[in-house]
Formats: C-alpha cells, structure tokens, sequence
C-alpha cells in the first residue's frame, strides 16, 4: 500500500435557500416553510423527500490522510453557516497538494457529485482533481474522474462490481469486519442535528464514519495484497494508538475505541 492515502466522507443538509430560489419562493415564507412545502409536495406524488444532490449543502468533510509520516484526522467544518465554499476549496486544495490515492464509500454515488455541484456553485478552483491527462500524462490512464479508475477509490462501488444491486452498508461491512461502525447518529439524523445546534456532534459522527472507511480500506489492501498480515496488524495498532492519544481531547474516540473492544 503506497502512501499518501487520503479517505473522506462528506455530511449535508438541504439547501434551503438554493431550495428557495429554485422555486422563486415569496418572500413572505419563511425557510422552513419552503422546505415543508417542497417535502408534501413529494409525499403527495410518492416520492422520496431526500434532497437532490444538487441541492445538498456541505456542512462536513472529515478526512483520515495516511502519508509517511504518520495518521491525521481532520474535518473542514462550516461553522459559521456561510463558509461552504472555503470547506470545500480546502478539500480540494489538499489533493492539489497531495495528490493522494482517494478512497470512500459510495463516495462515487453521493460525496463526490455533491462536492462537485457545490465547488461549481462556489466557484471552486482544483485543476488537479481533473486533470485527465492534459496536464499530466499519467491522468489519462489513471484519474479521479473516471469510474474503472483506481486513484478515486470508491470500496462500495468496487466491492459490489459496480452492480448498485449488490451494495452494502458501510455501518454493517465495518461491524462483520470487526470494527465499531456508526456510532452517535446516522446520516438521516443530520438535518435535525443542525436544527438542534449539534454540530460539533455532527463533525464527530463524520470522523468516526471516516475511520471505519479507513480501517476496512486496510482490510481490502491485506486482501489484494497491499498490505502483509505483519503491514495489516502494525497498521491496525497505529490506528489504536493515534485514536488513544486524540481521546483527551476528543471524547468521541475514547467511546470509539470502547466499542472496538
């Protein structure tokens, strides 16, 4: 297994006010009275309320980064509800930099067609992220964009031989795995989470998601060959001791490694 890797997972509400300008709301309504119009209106016809992919706002980024020197945790985080698209120039900037083996979890499917929407939105610069071989000739054979390719490495996609028939939960593959899984809350309880003024619990939820990504991603090299049995079992003790040294100051960790245990 080559290094640097760079594993993320991305967490997002409706976005209400692109919402609001797609419908070309009055003014008089309120926020969450667009949104709960829009939703009945889904539920009349039958339909799923989950938002459009164009219309998920980024909230969360959190990335485990595996380079040479060690394993880093971190999240870009919009805290101040308007800083959406500096979180997401950040994410692209450290693949700028980096140029990592990208891994996630239907990162393909979800995470990466939101990014795009939202970085097109924005305004957001990350040449590298599509360089298809016009700037470097290795892109063409070998690049984030094309799905067969391996430097975005979406496990779910893989695993399930791009049939979306034979997907399988992130949360259960982790657990059969004999890693945590979720813990906190899922995906389906963020948007409330952010009402609630929970955020700092969603960027922990995300991290701990990451991980599991992360650490069945070790799994999946030691079965290619990527990593030996000795490489796997060193890898899996990094990660213990790298989540025991962040514990004091993130509690979300400790009960993440209670749970492994």
């Amino acid at each position: 297994m080559s290094w640097p890797v760079l594993v993320f997972d991305i967490e997002s509400i409706p976005d209400v006010s692109g919402l609001r300008l797609l419908r070309d709301a009055p003014a008089e309504s309120s926020d969450l009275q667009v949104y709960e119009a829009w939703c009945q209106e889904r539920k009349e016809k039958g339909q799923s309320d989950f938002m459009p992919l164009h219309l998920q706002r980024v909230l969360v980024i959190s990335c485990v980064f595996r380079s040479g020197e060690g394993l880093r945790v971190h999240s870009f985080v919009d805290r101040d509800g308007a800083s959406e698209g500096r979180v997401v120039q950040n994410f692209f900037n450290s693949i700028d930099k980096h140029v990592p083996q990208l891994v996630s979890w239907n990162g393909g499917g979800f995470d990466l067609p939101v990014l795009h929407y939202r970085g097109l939105r924005h305004g957001v610069v990350a040449d590298k992220y599509w360089d298809l071989g016009d700037d470097d000739r290795e892109f063409k054979w070998n690049n984030y964009i094309s799905r067969y390719h391996m430097r975005h490495l979406d496990l779910m996609d893989l695993l399930a031989m791009y049939q979306p028939k034979a997907n399988a939960p992130l949360d259960a593959m982790a657990k059969l795995c004999g890693f945590p899984g979720k813990l906190g809350m899922d995906g389906s309880q963020v948007f409330q989470a952010y009402k609630d003024g929970k955020l700092e619990d969603i960027r922990r939820y995300c991290e701990t998601d990451v991980m599991n990504t992360y650490l069945v991603y070790c799994r999946f090299q030691k079965m290619r060959g990527g990593l030996t049995e000795a490489e796997y079992e060193q890898e899996i003790v990094l990660v213990k001791n790298t989540l025991a040294e962040l514990a004091g100051a993130e509690p979300h960790w400790r009960e993440y490694l209670d749970a492994w245990r």
